[in-house]
């Protein structure tokens, strides 16, 4: 091999090189400039959407929690061991104050499935 062949070979491996850093290269700017776009046009959505949108009304205030019950208290001493078991410590360390009971918000399929997961493990 001689050194022309030599010289011709690493100019043909450098232009190589330099050909797949440049493509890189314009592929990485292409990418910017769509981030930069799609941005661009969720700002402009965002902007729209707040100005379609109406004025947010005053949430009403939370009800306060109803004086305790003989279900209340059996309701706050399971609170309070599930709290106590899920923080490693003792139940007289733990104080429930109140507490609010939520709707349900999953769907009817999802409230099924779990009855008969509790039904299967019992």
């Amino acid at each position: 091999m001689s050194s022309e062949q030599l010289i011709e070979m690493l100019v043909i491996c450098v232009q190589g090189i330099l050909t797949v850093f440049a493509i890189l290269l314009i592929l990485w700017i292409a990418i910017v400039i769509m981030h930069k776009c799609v941005a661009l046009g969720e700002k402009k959505e965002k902007k729209q959407e707040k100005m379609a949108a109406p004025a947010p009304t005053a949430a009403p205030k939370a009800t306060p929690v109803a004086v305790a019950t003989e279900d209340d208290d059996e309701l706050i001493a399971v609170l309070t061991a599930a709290v106590a078991a899920s923080l490693n410590t003792s139940t007289y360390n733990l104080r429930i104050k109140s507490f609010r009971r939520i709707g349900q918000n999953a769907p009817a399929w999802n409230a099924v499935a779990r009855k008969e997961q509790l039904e299967n493990q019992l």
